[in-house]
C-alpha cells in the first residue's frame, strides 16, 4: 500500500447526457435521458435531473418515461462522446504516462509516475481542482468528480463519495475507516448473486463484511474470489495502473449471404461467435470486462450494443450468455444481414467468482446505433445532428408520421427556434 494517495480516479458527471446538455442550449438544467429509443431499449446515462425521478442506467426505457415523462429521450451521439472523451484522456496524459482508461467517461491516473511534484495531501488536491477546471474549459463546460486515495479502489470509492463536481482524497491511514459504513456491493465485483450469497450470512456493510473470516469468504466464493473480497474489505488493494494495451479488442462477425430473421437461429449464431471470441481471449492470457453484440440491417444500418460486466471473465458460456441477452432486446423480425459478437476492456485477472452469471442484466448498457451511410435514413432518431440548407445546424427533436421536427441551436447560440419538416424534404440532412 502506498504512503501518498497519489493513485487518481476520474469521473466524468452524467457524461453522455452532458454533453447533450452542453450541445443543446435549451436542454440545460431539465432532464435529459440517452439511450435506445425503441420498446426494448435500456437507458445509457441520465442527467441529474432526471435522477431526481429515479431514473437510472440499465433502466428499461419504458420504466424512464415511466417515472420522468416530461425529459428529453435522446438515441446519442458517439462521435462527439468520443470527441470529448479524447479531449480528457489527453489532459490525463500530461498528468502522468500511467493512465487506464475504464471507459469513454472515466479513468484511473498513477500520479506517482509522472513528472516530480509534491505528493502531500495539499498539492494533490491543488492538482485535483487545477485538472477539474481544464476539464471544464477544454471541453465546454463538462464536469468531473476526483477521488485520490493509495489504491485503484480507494481512489475510485472516493469519485463516488465526491459526485457530483467534486474532489476527495481519502488520506493514508483512513481507508478502512472510510469505507466501513459503505454497502458490500461498492466492492468491485460484488453483483447481485454475490451479495445474496453474503446478505444470507449476515453482511450489508463493508464492516459487516469485515467480521467474516477469510475461511469463511473463501467457503462461500471459492479460494480467488475470497482472498479478493477479503483483501478490498480491508482496503489493501495493490493493482497496479495500466496503461490501455495493444490489444484493445477481440471480435468475430459475419455477413450473411440471406438476411435471417429467426431469432433461435441469430442467438446459436451469437453463442458460436461468443465461443471463438473466448478461444481467442484464452489464447491470448486476457479476460474481458465488455461484451458487445453489432447487428446490420438489410439497410445497411446498424447498431451496436455492449454491456460491462461486474467482474472480468475468459469462459464462453458467460461470453455467450451476454451476447444473447443483448441480442434478445433487438426486433430481429425484419432480418439481419450482420452479426458480430465481440469484448474489450481486456485485463490479465480474472474476477470468476464474483461474476454472476445469472445476474447478465446487471452493468451499464450501452447502445450505439449508425443510419445507413448511402441513403436517407429510415428513421430520424431524436438527439441528431443536422443540417438544413437554409435555416442551418440543429437537432432532431422528434419525428413521425412523415414529419420531421427541429430544434436549431447549437451550443455557442444558445436556444433556439422549433420548425417542422416532411421527413422526405430534400434540404434536411444528417450531419456527418
Amino acid at each position: 500500500m502506498r504512503q501518498q494517495a497519489s493513485i487518481m480516479h476520474l469521473d466524468l458527471d452524467a457524461f453522455f447526457a452532458a454533453v447533450e446538455q452542453r450541445d443543446k442550449p435549451s436542454l440545460r438544467g431539465k432532464p435529459v435521458i440517452v439511450g435506445g429509443i425503441g420498446l426494448r431499449g435500456v437507458v445509457s446515462t441520465a442527467s441529474y435531473e432526471a435522477r431526481r425521478f429515479g431514473v437510472g442506467s440499465a433502466m428499461p426505457m419504458h420504466e424512464a418515461r415511466r417515472r420522468c415523462p416530461h425529459a428529453a429521450f435522446l438515441a446519442g451521439r458517439f462521435d462527439a462522446y468520443r470527441q470529448a472523451s479524447g479531449v480528457v484522456m489527453g489532459l490525463l496524459a500530461e498528468l502522468s504516462p500511467l493512465v487506464e482508461p475504464l471507459s469513454l467517461d472515466e479513468a484511473f491516473v498513477d500520479l506517482a509516475a509522472g513528472e516530480q511534484r509534491p505528493l502531500d495531501d495539499e498539492s494533490l488536491r491543488g492538482l485535483a481542482a487545477a485538472l477539474r477546471a481544464r476539464v471544464a474549459e477544454a471541453t465546454g463546460g463538462l464536469t468531473a468528480s476526483v477521488g485520490l486515495g493509495s489504491s485503484k479502489f480507494i481512489a475510485k470509492v472516493a469519485s463516488e463519495l465526491a459526485k457530483p463536481d467534486g474532489v476527495r482524497l481519502v488520506a493514508p491511514g483512513t481507508e478502512a475507516e472510510t469505507i466501513a459504513d459503505l454497502p458490500a456491493r461498492a466492492i468491485p465485483g460484488v453483483g447481485p448473486a454475490t451479495m445474496e450469497r453474503l446478505s444470507r450470512l449476515g453482511v450489508t456493510t463493508i464492516a459487516s463484511l469485515r467480521e467474516l473470516s477469510l475461511a469463511e469468504l473463501v467457503r462461500e466464493l471459492g479460494k480467488a474470489g475470497g482472498e479478493h473480497l477479503h483483501a478490498l474489505a480491508g482496503a489493501e488493494d495493490d493493482r497496479p495502473v495500466e496503461p490501455e494495451r495493444e490489444t484493445k479488442s477481440i471480435s468475430v462477425e459475419d455477413t450473411f449471404e440471406r438476411d435471417i430473421a429467426d431469432a433461435d437461429v441469430l442467438a446459436g449464431i451469437a453463442e458460436r461467435h461468443a465461443r471463438l471470441v473466448a478461444q481467442r481471449l484464452a489464447g491470448a492470457g486476457l479476460f474481458a470486462r465488455t461484451v458487445t453484440v453489432k447487428v446490420r440491417w438489410p439497410d445497411f444500418s446498424s447498431i451496436s450494443r455492449s454491456r460491462t460486466l461486474n467482474g472480468a471473465t475468459d469462459r464462453p458460456e458467460v461470453v455467450a450468455r451476454v451476447a444473447q441477452s443483448l441480442l434478445d432486446g433487438l426486433d430481429v423480425g425484419g432480418g439481419v444481414r450482420l452479426l458480430g459478437v465481440g469484448v474489450s476492456g481486456l485485463v490479465d485477472v480474472a474476477q470468476e467468482p464474483l461474476f454472476d452469471l445469472e445476474a447478465t442484466a446487471s452493468g451499464r448498457v450501452v447502445e450505439e446505433a449508425e443510419a445507413p451511410v448511402t441513403r436517407r435514413p429510415l428513421a430520424w432518431l431524436p438527439g441528431a445532428d443536422v443540417l438544413h440548407d437554409e435555416h442551418g445546424p440543429g437537432w432532431i427533436w422528434g419525428s413521425g408520421l412523415g414529419r420531421v421536427t427541429v430544434r436549431f441551436e447549437t451550443a455557442e447560440t444558445g436556444p433556439g427556434p422549433v420548425r417542422t419538416f416532411a421527413a422526405d424534404d430534400p434540404a434536411l440532412h444528417l450531419s456527418r
